[in-house]
């Protein structure tokens, strides 16, 4: 499915969903949003029947950050307020996904760019590819969650140089600092992306409970996590995957999960 910004199309319960706006190098405006919304909400949705995401760029980069034409830096407009009307909901939306997301990072993904990037469950980069956050360059301060995302994957230090220096981190640098989960030469990196999201795609329907656990992690106590832990465990303890899971391991098989 052919949206105009982005491209979106389902395969053994995987879904790709592809910026595609190659003569800005995948600059994410407004429209692009709404389509990315769109995109996602049928994911959550269910209408899909996908178990797993991949989320990448076409062409050259994954994505250069927010389209600055338009009026965007010459006063006429407000350059929060698209924050809060577009990117802001969406970037929550991606964040309660039910199912796991794979990011595929090819070239730059700079500015809100790389908050998509980084809101991979696993992220994976090609060797040439590179995070930047590039707001400091044009006067502006980082979007997209990069400011809560950056300090809790790689620490303030490394966050606020990120952000105060705007100089490119590259694929193999960024899985050093653990940006990053893969880096893999250029030539394999979607054949990896799909690999990994079809083994996803093959998991129980607690994959996406894991995931959404980890993600409330982030700002909750110790004792608030356990208590999710425990209510969330009895929600995957009656699933239809729990009871295949266990027939599976007692008879000695692999299981079949249908992510029920």
């Amino acid at each position: 499915m052919d949206y105009g910004k982005i491209k979106l199309s389902v395969e053994d319960g995987v879904a790709l969903i592809a910026f595609n706006d190659p003569a800005t190098m995948n600059a994410a405006g407004v429209d692009t949003a709404e389509q990315l919304t769109d995109a996602f909400g049928k994911v959550a949705d269910g209408s899909l029947g996908v178990r797993a995401v991949i989320l990448t760029g076409e062409g050259r980069g994954f994505c250069s950050g927010a389209n600055l034409s338009g009026g965007l830096g010459t006063g006429a407009r407000d350059a929060g307020a698209a924050l809060e009307s577009h990117y802001n909901p969406l970037m929550s939306m991606i964040r309660t996904l039910p199912v796991p997301l794979v990011t595929a990072v090819n070239g730059a993904a700079a500015g809100v760019g790389c908050s998509f990037a980084l809101m991979g469950d696993m992220i994976l980069a090609a060797e040439s590819a590179y995070f930047l956050q590039a707001f400091r360059r044009i006067g502006l301060v980082p979007d997209g969650g990069s400011t809560y995302l950056l300090p809790r994957m790689i620490g303030r230090a490394r966050a606020m140089e990120m952000m105060l220096m705007g100089e490119r981190i590259a694929a193999p640098k960024a899985l050093e600092w653990g940006l990053i989960n893969r880096c893999v030469p250029d030539a394999e990196l979607m054949p990896a992306a799909h690999a990994l999201a079809k083994e996803l795609a093959a998991g129980p329907k607690s994959l996406g409970m894991i995931r959404q656990l980890v993600w409330d992690s982030l700002d909750a106590d110790w004792k608030h996590q356990l208590h999710a832990e425990a209510k969330t465990q009895s929600a995957a303890g009656k699933s239809e995957d729990f009871a295949e899971g266990v027939q599976a391991f007692l008879q000695k098989r692999p299981a079949a999960f249908k992510g029920r």
